[in-house]
């Protein structure tokens, strides 16, 4: 029987270009994949991203800035050169805002004995214990009760609005955070400086308040210093740079 007799050669070097190409091809393409799996897994931190609305709670009890239904904060203090009193009262009605279900606050101000300002403010808690700040409906009334402006309104979500971190889970000294942000419109900043500080306020005196100073890029001319006493939320506000302006808690009313 005769046998056929196979010979093999080197290709021509044509053909050993094209392979060559198709593995690169292929290398690369596996390289791009890879590298597109590691980065949908990539983390953001807290205070720059959108949590999903599945990782927010129903209750804000935040020991910093407790939001209990039918409480009201009495503030007094001076603001624009006048005598200024607040009432800030915790709802239980809520609004859904980019998916999750907030706190609806009401907050009163009255100058020289008159109402002044109304606003609707929105607060919403993580699972993790951050308060976030979701935006707020405010309007200037004239001494008739007219609205005369509407000027630093925002929600989330709207208008390129993003909501921000009002108070962290766990403070620290050092820690900074933006509460919100519209721009040219809301877009104030917060910096922890203790957690030891004493206030002392009519309605309570405490050597171990949380300090923070708070300002704006859009009045760089104005820093306030806020205090915090855990289980009732804010205490004091002062202005340390800038206009005069003080607001202090006087009484709390439980319904």
């Amino acid at each position: 029987m005769r046998r056929a007799l196979i010979v093999f050669s080197d290709p021509p070097p044509s053909v050993l270009i094209m392979i060559r190409r198709t593995l690169l091809l292929a290398s690369f393409g596996a390289a791009v994949l890879l590298l597109a799996a590691c980065g949908s897994n990539k983390g953001s931190s807290p205070a720059s991203t959108t949590k999903p609305a599945r990782t927010f709670v129903d209750r804000v009890d935040n020991p910093w800035f407790p939001l209990i239904p039918g409480t009201t904060l009495v503030y007094r203090g001076v603001k624009d050169g006048q005598p200024s009193r607040e009432l800030l009262t915790v709802t239980s009605l809520t609004q859904v805002i980019r998916g999750v279900r907030c706190t609806v606050l009401h907050d009163r101000l009255w100058l020289k004995g008159q109402l002044f300002e109304r606003t609707t403010d929105w607060y919403a808690q993580d699972a993790e214990g951050n308060v976030w700040y979701f935006g707020e409906s405010t309007a200037e009334l004239d001494k008739n009760g007219r609205v005369t402006s509407t000027e630093g309104t925002w929600q989330a979500g709207r208008d390129g609005a993003r909501e921000g971190i009002f108070m962290s889970a766990h403070p620290m000294v050092g820690q900074s955070f933006r509460q919100e942000f519209y721009k040219g419109h809301a877009e104030d900043h917060f910096e922890v400086l203790s957690l030891s500080a004493g206030v002392t306020v009519p309605y309570l005196t405490s050597k171990h308040a949380l300090l923070t100073k708070e300002w704006t890029p859009l009045e760089p001319g104005v820093l306030d210093h806020k205090y915090y006493v855990r289980g009732i939320g804010t205490v004091k506000e002062a202005a340390v740079k800038g206009p005069l302006e003080t607001n202090i808690l006087v009484d709390v009313r439980r319904r």
